[in-house]
């Protein structure tokens, strides 16, 4: 599984490189009922029985999961609450004193706040109000039947509504995977709202307007017999890395791939993406616990249709990544160390270190014997490292150091710029930016082997990126951007 990102370049010399990845409704309506009174229909009880297809008063269409499918989790003893927002669910639990300080846990796809089931009492006995929410389609909240009620927008405009139903303040957030994605431009757009952030193999990524990052899956609602993208994956992870470094040849996957196999496979299924994406094996009640929220197909719109929200991202996530890089409150950023995912690149962890000020000085670490889903592999220790961030005033317990500056080759490949008459001087003469916004001088033109040992030509894009590449021909890029584009949808680089 890949995840694509798109970033514009910054002045701050980490953020200029370029990467691939990994609707608003208006009214609300609040209540903590499973009553729904604006709901036609009633749910079921039996976990399998046949799904009851119920209907909001703006003509909706969803499932609700019936609570017998979440009877005796391993290691889950929460009791969900519900706040209903146009007329449906979403659920969320909150654990710990009413009075203490909120940590709001965001999961990505396809999971759900199990996710969150080590971290929840580490938080709580610290004193903390642990609030872990389900994204719509998620979990124990709502599922709209069909793909087009989900929007990236939409989900964020929950999550906004979601917060001021529960007058939820001075906010500790921790979010990974797409709860990143929404919950980076949330606190963007609104930072009053919180105290500190701590991200986990996550990020806001930047598309400019206009862009298509991927091609739309053909026939979304078509059933295909694909091979699963995760058969060939270990129980027990091997190493991926060393360090920062690769092991091995990249891989060398296609974010369309996922976006097809999520939406129109039969096998699809969560808990396979889950056991994947953590290094330890999963016990099987544990994996069935994933599943648990999906009973049969018609309830797996949400997770099916979340890879393809990354086309709605141009033009959307700007301002709040702007507003991020003068966020000087605590930010720190807990990583695996074996995520085989773009979002676990260490370039991707160093972007948010060295953009964010709030960053400067905070314990950043890379978690060993963790994965993509590190709540998982490493609960316990990401919950104590999160108190700490909260409750100490001297951070310590950092062991990763970012790389945040650019290297300056001979023919000035690398210079800071903010236009082209910063590099008018040099061999490296244009200046690589978006929206004015900075970057770094690099060579128009490039051949293989013209950029020396500390950047790499790239050109050869494909249709759907090419409105991303600064020159018609080519350019000299650092390799820990072009590094992320080589096969997949964008540049090729040498």
């Amino acid at each position: 599984m890949r995840h694509p990102i798109f970033r514009p370049l910054n002045t701050r010399a980490a953020s200029i490189f370029i990467r691939l990845v990994t609707c608003a409704a208006l009214a609300i309506a609040v209540g903590c009922s499973d009553d729904g009174d604006d709901i036609v229909g009633e749910t079921m009880t039996a976990c399998d029985a046949e799904p009851v297809i119920m209907t909001t008063q703006a003509g909706v269409d969803f499932v609700r999961t019936p609570d017998s499918c979440f009877e005796s989790l391993p290691d889950w003893p929460y009791e969900p609450q519900y706040v209903e927002l146009d007329g449906l669910r979403q659920a969320y639990v909150d654990e710990g004193p009413a009075d203490g300080q909120v940590v709001l846990l965001l999961h990505g796809q396809p999971s759900w706040s199990y996710l969150y089931r080590k971290m929840i009492p580490v938080l709580a006995r610290a004193g903390l109000r642990v609030i872990a929410m389900d994204h719509l389609g998620m979990g124990r909240s709502d599922k709209p039947i069909d793909i087009a009620s989900y929007s990236y927008l939409g989900h964020n405009d929950r999550l906004e509504r979601f917060i001021e139903a529960l007058e939820l303040g001075d906010i500790t957030l921790f979010a990974q995977d797409w709860g990143s994605l929404i919950g980076l431009r949330v606190a963007g757009l609104n930072p009053g709202w919180f105290a500190r952030i701590a991200i986990g193999d996550g990020m806001l990524p930047v598309i400019p307007a206009g862009i298509q990052p991927y091609p739309p899956v053909e026939n979304p609602d078509e059933i295909v017999n694909i091979e699963p993208l995760f058969g060939l994956m270990p129980a027990q992870q091997v190493p991926f890395y060393d360090g920062c470094e690769p092991i091995g040849e990249p891989d060398e996957g296609y974010f369309g791939d996922w976006m097809i196999y999520a939406m129109k496979a039969e096998s699809f299924h969560a808990s396979e993406v889950v056991e994947a994406m953590t290094w330890f094996d999963l016990p099987a009640d544990e994996e069935a616990a994933y599943d648990a929220p999906f009973p049969s197909r018609i309830y797996m719109a949400g997770p099916r249709v979340f890879p393809s929200l990354v086309n709605e991202l141009p033009g959307v996530t700007e301002q709040a990544w702007e507003a991020l890089t003068s966020f000087a409150k605590p930010f720190v950023t807990i990583w695996a160390s074996n995520d085989p995912g773009n979002l676990g690149q260490c370039s991707v962890q160093d972007n948010l270190i060295c953009s964010i000020p709030g960053a400067e000085g905070q314990p950043h670490t890379r978690l060993p014997e963790a994965s993509h889903f590190l709540q998982d592999d490493q609960g316990a220790e990401i919950g104590a490292r999160l108190v700490d961030f909260i409750q100490s005033t001297t951070p310590t317990g950092g062991d990763y150091e970012p790389t945040c500056e650019l290297p300056i080759a001979a023919d000035g490949t690398g210079t800071p710029c903010t236009d082209d008459t910063d590099c008018s001087a040099l061999v490296a003469d244009t200046c690589i930016s978006q929206s004015g916004s900075g970057g770094f001088c690099s060579v128009e033109g490039c051949n293989a082997g013209s950029c020396l040992e500390t950047y790499v030509c790239c050109h050869d894009c494909n249709p759907f990126a090419a409105p991303l590449l600064p020159f018609d021909g080519s350019a000299c890029f650092p390799p820990e951007a072009t590094s992320l584009l080589s096969g997949r949808a964008g540049c090729t680089c040498d």
